[in-house]
């Protein structure tokens, strides 16, 4: 077996443990592979070991890859930053976006999502943290902005996203996945068939599985340590 085959049993395993403890079925966690720079190499192995929905940051890496891996019915979803001239390509090529944080973006995505493709599954992206380094809408801002996203032809929304400040700490680790559960469900209570939380990464996947997320993105525990240089 492969080191990163090994990884994903790893972690696989880590998923269920938390999902037990939370009470959990872990049929009810996804798992997405963050594979953003790391080559196809990488995720041809991860492909081979039955790993399905891989996660990217950047838009042209991310269309090369799904561009050079066909036939395989593999599951691309878009989790970085997306600035307004970036969204065709998105629209165009992945399956999900997990960051969508402005209406007019969403709108932008809507338009030119191709007919012949099933909806693109949107995300909101919360700031929970308040970090001023961080993509998302404000907390109070998300009910209004999901309201407006789930009117638009072509998208289907699904739920919130969120990147917390990191912590080694387990109690604050749960903080801003309780508050963005919080939302979800006072979404949800207002009509709104949200199903998704994705949050939880490497570090603190256990945290947000305990707090009901149901697709953790991870890279480092599957693929290891990136090198940015």
């Amino acid at each position: 077996m492969s080191a990163i085959a090994d990884n994903l049993q790893a972690v696989q395993s880590r998923i269920a443990l938390a999902a037990a403890a939370a009470g959990r079925s872990p049929d009810t966690v996804r798992l997405l592979a963050v594979s953003k720079t790391w080559p196809l190499a990488c995720i041809l192995e991860a492909a081979e070991a039955g790993q399905r929905a891989f996660g990217e940051n950047y838009v042209q890496e991310g269309i090369d890859k799904i561009a050079a891996i066909t036939g395989r019915n593999l599951e691309w979803h878009f989790i970085g930053p997306l600035q307004s001239n970036k969204s065709r390509p998105v629209a165009e090529h992945f399956d999900w976006v997990h960051s969508i944080e402005r209406l007019k973006i969403a709108e932008r995505l809507s338009a030119q999502r191709p007919a012949f493709l099933p909806p693109l599954q949107v995300c909101i992206q919360v700031n929970v943290s308040g970090e001023a380094s961080k993509s998302g809408c404000a907390p109070d801002e998300a009910p209004a902005l999901c309201k407006a996203i789930a009117a638009l032809p072509g998208l289907r929304l699904r739920g919130l996203m969120a990147i917390p400040e990191p912590t080694d700490d387990l109690a604050a680790q749960r903080q801003p996945f309780r508050q963005l559960r919080e939302i979800y469900e006072h979404i949800r209570a207002a009509g709104l068939p949200l199903d998704t939380l994705s949050m939880g990464m490497s570090h603190d996947l256990e945290a947000a599985i305990a707090e009901g997320a149901t697709i953790v993105r991870i890279g480092t525990a599957i693929f290891g340590e990136r090198n940015y240089a």
